[in-house]
């Protein structure tokens, strides 16, 4: 294989965002249709393995990368693979940064939802709600709450 022509880190930064922004626009979506279902889905993925081509991939942006293929894929009804990614994204979390940790909490109580296992959900969501109380930034915390609150 030939060099590209391009500079790689700059096309793994870009792919990295530009691909987390277009799969969060899909999950935002009100009428998606199976063929978004489906790009939404190859997005994350694509987003998470160039976060992981870039030199500056911390766990928290593991951690990230992981709750939204959780959150896509409780979306899509696959509890076992939102239950994965949920996991992963707590064991990439950071017990100093509980919004993270929080949001970690609340995809496994997500991904529980789907699963159809209400008293492992409600777990997950009261663990996740004790995360937001000690988040300090005000907008996080909002953020946190509010899709907390969807899960009830």
């Amino acid at each position: 294989m030939s060099n590209p022509t391009f500079d790689i880190a700059a096309a793994h930064e870009f792919f990295s965002a530009n691909c987390f922004n277009e799969a969060w626009d899909l999950i935002q979506k009100r009428d998606r249709t199976r063929d978004d279902d489906e790009q939404m889905l190859l997005l994350a993925y694509a987003s998470m393995w160039h976060w992981t081509q870039r030199p500056d991939c911390t766990p928290t942006k593991k951690s990230i990368g992981c709750w939204q293929l959780s959150r896509i894929n409780a979306i899509l009804g696959r509890a076992d693979e939102s239950r994965r990614y949920a996991q992963l994204s707590l064991e990439h979390s950071s017990e100093e940064e509980p919004f993270f940790v929080g949001y970690a909490y609340e995809a496994l109580a997500r991904a529980e939802l789907v699963a159809n296992n209400r008293a492992k959900s409600k777990e997950f969501l009261a663990e996740a709600q004790r995360r937001a109380e000690r988040v300090t930034d005000s907008e996080d915390k909002a953020l946190l709450v509010s899709d907390l609150r969807s899960l009830t």
